[in-house]
């Protein structure tokens, strides 16, 4: 297959959603979920919101553990994979093809997740990226319970400040205005080479911690957020991606 650009989020993620597995990033699922149940205060058979859920390997397994999971993702080659792990797994997990930035739930949930990228920062070209992630996190408010709790993890704003060069910005790579990053990628495929532009917003976390506050949240916690190494931690400077740990207010 010819190397073909590809210009929107929905077709990247139905072109990884196959091999989406084979990421170091996602053999920690088991720690990971063990690591969010006590923090999101989860009683049995809990509600729970996964936005932007991928292949669901988060919602499978808290479904496997006795929860009741809503599975959102706007990537119908993603939920299909998670459909057929679901069955293989012999649990119920409800999936919803939607925009994060356009649903709510039809009930209140107890808890919500938004993790590895899960929708916040992932723009269109033009798109702007503070109503796209506020509309995200506004959302996720309304499908909570009052007092409910929230954790996401964002791409961690610090990394690209320490990294970026002169030159990158010359190049567009990267606005300091206004934290925007932009760079083509290749991904290799089973079928061949795929070049992916990338949008994105990069969030440090007071910016975050504002937009959580905005959206109806109290942030409890700012920690550390690398895949395979979650912990009650602080955030690392250079680490790809800061956690954070949110309750909506009770009232």
């Amino acid at each position: 297959m010819a190397d073909a650009p590809l210009e929107t989020w929905i077709d990247f993620f139905n072109l990884q959603a196959p091999t989406y597995l084979q990421n170091s990033f996602t053999q920690n699922t088991l720690v990971e979920v063990q690591f969010l149940i006590p923090r999101l205060k989860l009683e049995p058979g809990a509600r729970i919101l996964d936005v932007g859920c991928g292949v669901g390997r988060h919602a499978i397994e808290l479904a496997r553990k006795g929860y009741c999971v809503t599975a959102v993702d706007f990537s119908p080659g993603m939920l299909a994979e998670g459909r057929r792990a679901a069955q293989r797994a012999g649990v119920n997990v409800d999936w919803v093809e939607a925009d994060a930035t356009q649903f709510v739930a039809d009930q209140p949930h107890d808890a919500a997740i938004c993790l590895c990228e899960g929708g916040l920062g992932l723009i269109g070209r033009d798109e702007d990226a503070i109503a796209h992630d506020l509309a995200i996190l506004r959302n996720v408010g309304q499908s909570l319970k009052p007092g409910g709790h929230f954790i996401l993890t964002a791409l961690n704003g610090y990394l690209p400040i320490r990294s970026m060069k002169q030159e990158d910005v010359e190049a567009g790579a990267f606005d300091p205005a206004t934290m925007r990053s932009r760079y083509a990628s290749t991904m290799e495929l089973p079928s061949g080479p795929v070049t992916v532009h990338i949008h994105e917003r990069l969030f440090i976390p007071p910016e975050m911690v504002a937009l959580l506050h905005n959206a109806g949240f109290q942030t409890l916690h700012v920690w550390g957020g690398t895949a395979g190494d979650w912990g009650e931690r602080p955030l690392r400077l250079d680490e790809i991606e800061a956690m954070y740990v949110a309750q909506k207010h009770k009232s």
